[in-house]
């Protein structure tokens, strides 16, 4: 399983905890992630490029977590983008708990 997928995968697990229940940043809702937790990822593949946009917004991320959502980088911005278009999972995160699982990556 690759990084990409395991991270997701572990999105699900983290959206069903209580840890982030309180997570809420600008443009995202904070219940969204709650809701149908139990699914998985989609079954497209990831392609090296695609891992690519997600580890290159690392920096971004954590800029965004450490400054609770206020800093928004172009590289998270297309990370989050890309995410969410190609894992359902994803579509219900938060923008902060999809941060805190690329700096889990």
């Amino acid at each position: 399983m690759n990084r990409l997928t395991l991270s997701c995968a572990l999105l699900a697990c983290f959206a069903a905890g209580p840890a982030f229940a309180g997570a809420s940043t600008a443009g995202s809702s904070a219940g969204a992630a709650t809701s149908g937790a139990g699914s998985s990822a989609s079954s497209k593949t990831t392609s090296p490029d695609d891992e690519k946009v997600v580890r290159q917004a690392r920096d971004d991320a954590a800029s965004f977590v450490a400054t609770d959502g206020r800093i928004r980088g172009a590289q998270l911005e297309a990370a989050l983008r890309h995410l969410r278009e190609k894992y359902s999972t994803a579509q219900r995160a938060s923008d902060m708990q999809l941060a805190q699982a690329i700096l889990a990556l």
